[in-house]
């Protein structure tokens, strides 16, 4: 399990195909203890396992499956991405619970300034639209990010000075490609409703005692 709460940011040193999928060297330095083989990497946004440790970083796979769900097998050698490690047992959560589980990829329709902090719009996949929702969350490149507003097959969030300062996401200009983890609430509240059907996720979360306004 994962917060959205990026840790530090990494470079890519080497992507290329490899047992079917994509291997990845990435240079990154974590302030917590040293990585360990096994454990579960976040990668803007996508859970990855840590093959091999490197003195400057570590080693991952992506499967064929990651490949196609997100934004992974586009990455090359200099590309800068996002890392979280997953939340230990006795830590503090912050952000919201982000499963690393891609759900699609987003496009960026428009960046704009406001003050210090940054307007994001991002076009995602209109199967995903139901599972979003005015001041819900949604995790973008594994970054924890509270919607402003739904528009359409679009949603808008603001991005705080703090957070463009350490993620990847000033990087980002319009027509860029993001990945998408919805709330796992939506997910469940979706799952948990779907017996009695009917309504969007305004009226599941009304349905489930959750405070909405029209």
């Amino acid at each position: 399990m994962f917060t959205g709460l990026i840790e530090t940011t990494g470079t890519i040193l080497r992507a290329g195909p490899d047992r079917g999928g994509m291997a990845l060297a990435v240079r990154a330095g974590f302030s917590r203890e040293p990585l360990a083989l096994g454990e579960s990497i976040a990668v803007s946004g996508a859970c990855l396992t840590v093959e091999s440790i490197r003195p400057d970083g570590f080693s991952t796979f992506a499967s064929s499956e990651t490949l196609s769900a997100t934004t992974i097998g586009a990455l090359r050698a200099g590309d800068v991405v996002n890392l979280e490690r997953a939340m230990p047992a006795d830590g503090r959560f912050g952000g919201h619970m982000v499963a690393g589980h891609v759900d699609g990829v987003g496009r960026i329709r428009a960046v704009t300034p406001s003050g210090s902090a940054s307007r994001i719009t991002v076009e995602v996949p209109s199967e995903l639209v139901r599972y979003l929702a005015s001041k819900g969350s949604v995790a973008v490149d594994g970054v924890s990010l509270t919607v402003n507003r739904v528009a359409g097959t679009s949603f808008e969030v603001m991005v705080i000075p703090h957070t463009l300062a350490h993620t990847t996401l000033p990087r980002l200009r319009p027509g860029a490609t993001v990945n998408i983890e919805v709330d796992l609430v939506a997910r469940y509240l979706e799952a948990l409703s779907g017996a009695r059907g009917g309504g969007g996720l305004a009226d599941r979360m009304r349905a489930a005692g959750f405070a909405i306004d029209d």
